[in-house]
């Protein structure tokens, strides 16, 4: 473990890779928050919430894989120097909003239909307002995953981190004031946590658009890497496409059989769905942490890549599998040993708490496979 550490390219993942980290466990931090909130409140409401954050982390998880695509370029680009970092932006933000909007079309016409999907009928009333909104921060979502894999891709993995962590700010404060009708605001419930979070997420919107385009930060990079023009570009826009699709392709597969296992479950009624719920928010904690490791090791096989360093790229990838290991062998630790405490944070239904102490070893197990 000590060796670990020491080595030099376990650092360089380490120190490009716990911002990120940090800020991937912030986006899940939203989601405990939410649930926690929202549980506490009725379980009707938290089996709805199951449901449609179900059902939308396919679009979430295709659209963040899509962005992917633009990390290795930006990374190889901000080792070469040559001038393409704002065109590779522009691109990046007009290819990754088209993909978003086509998103919110196709997720769009699922809520026109979702009552032919076999959820219990008491929950409908609570779905459909909740789908909408989640459904109207998919857009704003894309856009700043765009920015996110810019902002990593040369570096500056911190900023993301931040703006992450600003945004749960946000969100813990609106969902306390619009969950519970506090201070004067509306009781809104279940619609109130979804309002909450899509402000929340156009704040983290903000927050990077304000960095890049008007800090000295950012100014400076594109002055030393001479991108301080940059047009659209269709054919970097192909190149974005053509490297995010499989990786959206790929990630959409694996959620979509999620977002299918959540209307399957909810045929089963609201406390199953309502346990599935908890379970799947706590999935996340892992696969956040993998995603940044990993997020890392992209980025610095892209520098290595460009400059043409072969043995470099196998020595960062093999320090970056160890880490993993290191990482996987804690997160199935933690999990067993909050399995029976697990439940108990999000509602005080016993019937839901029992269901989830169950649901933590099919949990355990499959974070090996997220690692991978």
């Amino acid at each position: 473990m000590n060796n670990l550490i020491r080595n030099e390219y376990s650092r360089s993942i380490l120190k490009l890779g716990i911002p990120i980290m940090i800020g991937q466990l912030g986006v899940i931090l939203v989601s405990f928050i939410d649930n926690i909130m929202v549980g506490h409140y009725g379980t009707n409401e938290l089996a709805a919430a199951s449901f449609v954050n179900g059902v939308m982390s396919l679009a979430f998880v295709v659209a963040m894989g899509y962005t992917y695509g633009l990390t290795p370029l930006v990374s190889g680009a901000f080792a070469r120097k040559d001038g393409k970092l704002k065109t590779l932006l522009i691109s990046g933000i007009i290819a990754s909003a088209i993909g978003g909007v086509v998103l919110m079309v196709v997720m769009g016409m699922l809520l026109l239909n979702i009552h032919l999907l076999g959820q219990p009928q008491e929950l409908l009333p609570y779905i459909r307002p909740y789908y909408t909104i989640q459904l109207l921060s998919l857009l704003p979502v894309i856009v700043f995953n765009a920015y996110k894999q810019f902002v990593d891709g040369v570096g500056r993995t911190q900023i993301s981190m931040m703006a992450v962590i600003a945004s749960n700010v946000v969100n813990i404060v609106f969902n306390y004031l619009l969950i519970y009708g506090s201070w004067g605001f509306p009781k809104l419930g279940l619609v109130g946590a979804g309002l909450a979070t899509f402000i929340s997420r156009l704040v983290c919107l903000a927050i990077l658009i304000f960095e890049v385009h008007f800090t000295h930060r950012f100014k400076s990079i594109f002055m030393q890497t001479g991108s301080l023009v940059g047009v659209v570009s269709k054919k970097v826009m192909q190149q974005i496409t053509g490297i995010g699709m499989p990786s959206a392709i790929q990630m959409g597969f694996e959620a979509g059989a999620f977002s299918i296992a959540v209307v399957l479950v909810g045929w089963l009624g609201r406390v199953p769905l309502a346990a599935h719920q908890i379970a799947a928010v706590a999935s996340t904690l892992g696969f956040m942490m993998f995603y940044g490791l990993s997020a890392a090791v992209t980025i610095m096989v892209g520098r290595h890549y460009e400059l043409k360093q072969a043995n470099e790229i196998r020595k960062t990838v093999k320090a970056g599998m160890q880490l993993q290991l290191v990482v996987v062998v804690f997160v199935m630790a933690l999990l067993l040993a909050v399995k029976n405490f697990l439940g108990r944070l999000f509602t005080s239904d016993p019937e839901v708490i029992s269901l989830v102490s169950l649901l933590v070893f099919p949990l355990i197990t499959y974070q090996v496979f997220d690692m991978l």
